[in-house]
């Protein structure tokens, strides 16, 4: 009695088993959708399920982020993922926005300055940035003393020795010119 149980129960297993594998061969079937017959060949369309990557919102422009996705699908697997990107240079701008509009301009100024465009662009116009709260000819004397406090790469670092040494002879010719001065108004 035993045996035909197990009989049955094989014979059971056979048949769900041809069962899903038939319905797996029909699907396969199913998913052709088109077919173009010609004198030459036969063409088959089976296009494999796209990824979709997922959308990144950023509907407020000013928290200064950018999003970016991408998506990769292959035959047999998909991928896709994404991420936010923090724009400094943004965030910079609306900071000093910000200050320069609550009246505190030389440090609307100063937040610009950290820039290495913006301090070179207000050196090479005469108008240095700020420095510890000194503007004007007092900060730029500081900045030809302290050149490493610059951002880097900005043309005081470049050129601070040269500048220094142009200050230190001109300081000399002065020095001796009040010499000469008081010499002959002697």
């Amino acid at each position: 009695m035993a045996y035909k149980t197990l009989i049955i129960a094989f014979a059971a297993f056979l048949a769900v088993l041809v069962f899903i594998l038939t319905s797996g061969m029909a699907r396969a079937v199913d998913t052709v959708t088109s077919a173009t017959v010609s004198s030459s060949s036969t063409v088959v369309d089976k296009t494999p399920p796209t990824a979709s990557s997922p959308s990144i919102v950023v509907n407020n422009n000013d928290i200064c982020q950018t999003g970016t996705s991408a998506a990769l699908q292959t035959g047999i697997f998909g991928l896709s993922g994404g991420t936010t990107t923090t724009d400094f240079v943004c965030q910079r701008i609306k900071l000093s926005r910000s200050v320069f509009g609550m009246g505190l301009k030389i440090a609307g100024i100063a937040l610009l300055c950290q820039d290495v465009r913006v301090w070179d662009a207000m050196w090479m116009a005469g108008s240095p940035c700020p420095f510890m709260g000194k503007i004007g000819n007092a900060a730029r004397d500081e900045w030809i003393k302290f050149p490493e406090k610059s951002p880097v790469g900005s043309i005081i670092r470049k050129e601070a020795p040269a500048i220094v040494a142009a200050a230190q002879k001109k300081a000399v010719e002065n020095s001796l010119k009040q010499i000469q001065d008081n010499e002959w108004a002697e």
